[in-house]
């Protein structure tokens, strides 16, 4: 087991894998920018370096500053959380070749699975379907030839990344232009790439997605699916596992694709396959995030599994300790992430100090953040705040003890999105599972 990990990132995700590794008994090395210097990821490990000013590009990014801290420190590996070089594979090649064990799969898995047009194709060849589209867009004369092919209504997505980042709604040739330079541009900014892709627009579908976790002797284990299809302008903002809205043999046809795929191209390491599912229950392949979700919470408190720590160990070389047969899913689990945005406001970004701050608590309520009271929240990152995770024995329980943990969470001094996930979840189309990925769009959010 490695005796010291540097954590190469900020926030909830970087306390979140310092407790795993506390709890290992693993020694930290955090790093921040100039714009993080008092924050809880900073205190809570070990040891800590200041790696940069504050925009991203100058520090959590910065692959060169980042590995001579883990070398000046004595790290055996680098975890890299989510977001940032999470999915760089040049990043991890650089780990590899300076003798840093990168928590995640190797950077050919990552180039194969991260970049969507080889994932694509990947894909096909294990015999799963996708949404028809065209891959290595490089121009607009590109594009309009692939928009005539596809027809409208269309997606064009970055060809690197995700998050909902480098994404643009084409209902019309006319509008094609405007969204293609936009995607472009962010494609480039957010993940120094701007070569894109088009494809189909599905309507009235179920954005579905499936953990999995493999190791490096070719076992590979799911851990079900999560429901991700509540969204705004293609980001996520609550997941649930399972999908109300799937029935056991569409879960099973589900499965099975995941485990071609998996299989196909011997993945190591945690990662999550991505689908659309229509109202029939086909689905189809979107992309594969080849490292650790926003969401996981929500996976681990359905299958009662430590995701971080067992990410941790197959990096190590430690075999699953279980199979597929040993699983055991209990209840449902819902994640509703608090972002420091003001809905009033069409959801702009917010700032501030925490002046008050009180954590929802009970039996099966997890609260994961770096938030903590006199918290001064920078502007320079994501703005993610928190993320409220609750488990219970029904679908319906589990709504109401998210309602209580909502109620009962209060952070004084940032504007965020708490109230409008109360009155979310409240929601009729939600309560019954019948929302699809458009419907916040068709409530007018």
């Amino acid at each position: 087991m490695f005796s010291k990990i540097l954590i190469a990132n900020r926030g909830e995700i970087a306390v979140r894998v310092i407790r795993a590794c506390k709890e290992m008994g693993i020694q930290t090395v955090a790093v921040y920018s100039q714009a993080d210097h008092e924050a809880l990821h900073v205190s809570l490990a070990d040891e800590s370096i200041c790696i940069g000013p504050a925009p991203a590009a100058l520090s959590y990014l910065n692959q060169v500053t980042l590995l001579s801290a883990a070398l000046n420190t004595g790290c055996k590996a680098v975890h890299p959380g989510y977001g940032f070089l999470s999915e760089n594979a040049d990043f991890a090649d650089l780990c590899e070749s300076n003798g840093l064990k990168f928590i995640g799969p190797s950077g050919d898995i990552i180039r194969k699975m991260g970049n969507k047009d080889e994932a694509k194709r990947t894909v096909v060849a294990s015999g799963v379907p996708v949404i028809p589209g065209r891959e290595n867009i490089r121009d607009l004369n590109d594009a309009k030839k692939a928009a005539e092919e596809i027809g409208f209504p269309l997606l064009i997505k970055a060809r690197s990344g995700g998050g909902g980042r480098g994404i643009r709604l084409v209902r019309n040739m006319e509008e094609l232009p405007r969204a293609f330079s936009t995607a472009s541009q962010e494609a480039k900014s957010c993940f120094s790439d701007p070569l894109l892709y088009m494809e189909k627009l599905l309507d009235g579908v179920k954005h579905v997605e499936v953990q999995v976790l493999c190791d490096g002797n070719g076992h590979a284990v799911c851990f079900g699916e999560r429901d991700c299809s509540m969204q705004r302008k293609h980001q996520k903002i609550l997941e649930e596992s399972p999908c109300a809205a799937m029935n056991d043999q569409q879960r099973a046809r589900l499965l099975k694709s995941v485990r071609q795929v998996v299989r196909s191209i011997n993945y190591e390491s945690v990662g999550t396959l991505e689908f659309l599912v229509d109202k029939a229950g086909n689905h189809y392949f979107m992309e594969m995030n080849t490292r650790l979700q926003v969401e996981h919470p929500v996976t681990e408190l359905y299958a009662g599994i430590d995701l971080v720590k067992w990410q941790i160990r197959v990096a190590a070389g430690v075999p699953l300790s279980f199979h597929q047969r040993d699983v055991r899913f209990s209840g449902h689990a819902i994640e509703c992430r608090i972002n420091a945005e003001d809905p009033a406001r069409d959801f702009v970004p917010t700032g501030g100090t925490v002046q008050i701050l009180h954590i929802p608590g009970g039996p099966s309520v997890r609260f994961d953040s770096a938030l903590y009271q006199g918290y001064q929240l920078p502007l320079h990152y994501d703005s993610l705040l928190a993320k409220v995770i609750v488990h219970a024995s029904t679908r319906s329980e589990a709504i109401r003890k998210m309602q209580a943990a909502l109620c009962e969470m209060v952070i004084e001094g940032i504007d965020h999105t708490g109230l409008f996930q109360s009155e979310l979840i409240s929601d009729a189309a939600f309560e019954d599972g019948s929302y699809t990925t458009d419907y916040l769009e068709k409530r007018g959010k």
